[in-house]
């Protein structure tokens, strides 16, 4: 019996991890040791095309428009020297299937010998009518293997699921059983921040060694020299740097992830501002890019204190996904403070900006795959976005649903992101509304959502409205562990 990664399969299936893993929990399909048989797949997805990767296409298309593009978007193929090594690879496992048909062969001719031997015995008068019609049967079995087998579903799976291996390999981290897949030229850890997880890495240039991970199986390419030198006995012991290599074939990766906000570490970035775009006369996001060599590692829904070179200073949450922390934005209202006073009136793109995090744990439970409802009250859609963005990137939560209220007078600046999602995405839904109240917000949820206690909440906006929120949730019955909230400048 034929198994495949959950990640494999849904890839093939062209349907979420998450959906895949909501079948799993209600007893559609089964797994053993975390994967899935090839032939319930096709009979949970009878209809999964094999002939062309329209799916898989559509899989692709919701992160491209969900998320931001990261700097090495354009690597698309494998280096010549992957690419030859994983044909390599692909070459032996055909010559194995081949030596294994050839040997299955030569057993038939054997078994052939073997019963024509029995048909010619003098002891054997009785048999040998019933062994004469066993030796037709045999014929005409290996008549039919020479002829063109019929469509066979399974064989065609595995056979596109071997050329995706070829474009692609897959890690899996232990002891955290995530897993991603290493796409064109791009490094396992470029791959791994991509797809929204957070293994340990300092300068991402081979300097500092930070990266350091063992690998346990698979055959990885060193694709870039790095200053930071491995001894030989982590040599022998399978150690490389993340930063400079990628994955050949599948590999099985042992290295240490942030999975709190504890593990992060505090961090100190020069950076510059990149971009300013006017959303509103009195709203503006800003891009701040920090250097190739040092990006911000943070947990979706963090905020950063942002720090200009007049010494003008405030903590903003991130609006934007952790799978690109070189590229950050903000939304900043015009106040009376000197940090806004600035960004409205003086300053452009290339002033420096002194970047200091992460702050905060108003963070995504990536262990709980139950339905999220996100609720944004104005400006509280900056977090919310960022975690929406990393939820879609590491795709285990089953379904999102997203309240924005805003009384401010541009209304949804977000709303076109906001539709995109729903469009892309099965479950996915968004229901915007002109107000800010809170029973307001509190009355279209309980219509929507009648079983609030098997949603998780994520809140943020303003602090007495949102506190309002969740008071209003936890006397409707929703677990205050259930609850995470996140208060933002009014």
């Amino acid at each position: 019996m034929t198994y495949l990664s959950l990640s494999r399969a849904a890839r093939l299936a062209g349907v979420t991890r998450a959906e895949l893993q909501r079948r799993i929990r209600r007893g559609d399909i089964e797994t053993f040791e975390g994967s899935v048989a090839v032939q319930d797949l096709l009979r949970l997805y009878p209809a999964v095309s094999l002939s062309n990767d329209e799916a898989l296409e559509r899989v692709e298309r919701i992160k491209t428009q969900a998320l931001p593009k990261s700097y090495d978007a354009d690597a698309v193929l494998p280096s010549p020297q992957v690419l030859v090594s994983r044909l390599k690879r692909m070459s032996e496992t055909l010559v194995e299937r081949l030596s294994a048909l050839s040997a299955a062969n030569a057993l038939l001719d054997q078994v052939a010998e073997r019963l024509e031997a029995l048909g010619r015995s003098p002891s054997a008068d009785g048999l040998a009518t019933d062994l004469a019609d066993t030796r037709a049967w045999l014929a005409e079995a290996r008549r039919g293997l020479a002829a063109p087998a019929p469509a066979d579903l399974q064989a065609q799976l595995l056979a596109k699921d071997t050329f995706l291996r070829i474009m692609a390999a897959t890690v899996k981290l232990i002891p955290s059983g995530h897993e991603f897949f290493v796409e064109g030229q791009e490094t396992i850890l470029d791959a791994s921040v991509r797809a929204g997880l957070k293994l340990s890495y300092g300068c991402s240039s081979g300097n500092c060694g930070s990266c350091k991970a063992r690998v346990l199986s698979g055959e990885v390419w060193k694709i870039r020299d790095h200053d930071y030198v491995l001894s030989e006995r982590e040599k022998q012991l399978g150690y490389i740097l993340s930063c400079s290599n990628t994955a050949v074939t599948d590999v099985v990766l042992e290295a240490a992830e942030a999975l709190t906000v504890a593990d992060l570490p505090h961090q100190q970035i020069r950076a510059s501002l990149r971009k300013q775009e006017r959303i509103a006369p009195q709203l503006i996001s800003i891009n701040v890019q920090t250097p190739r060599t040092q990006t911000l590692r943070f947990m979706a829904g963090q905020r950063a204190r942002l720090t200009l070179e007049n010494g003008a200073t405030r903590e903003l949450p991130i609006a934007s996904c952790p799978c690109n922390g070189r590229n950050l934005w903000f939304y900043v209202r015009e106040a009376e403070d000197a940090f806004a006073q600035t960004l409205f009136a003086r300053l452009h793109p290339g002033h420096l900006v002194q970047v200091e995090g992460p702050q905060g744990d108003f963070v995504l439970r990536e262990d709980s795959p139950e339905p999220a409802v996100f609720v944004a009250i104005g400006d509280g859609i900056g977090p919310i976005k960022s975690l929406i963005e990393h939820a879609v990137s590491i795709d285990v939560i089953e379904s999102f649903h997203l309240y924005w209220g805003t009384a401010y007078p541009e209304g949804h600046y977000q709303g076109k992101w906001g539709r995109a999602l729903k469009e892309s995405l099965d479950n996915f839904h968004f229901t915007p509304l002109m107000s800010a109240d809170p029973q307001d917000l509190l009355a279209v949820i309980r219509a929507d959502l009648p079983e609030l206690g098997a949603q998780r909440f994520y809140l943020a906006g303003p602090e007495a409205a949102i506190e309002s929120v969740g008071a209003g949730l936890r006397d409707l019955g929703v677990p205050v562990d259930r609850i995470a909230v996140e208060a933002t400048e009014s």
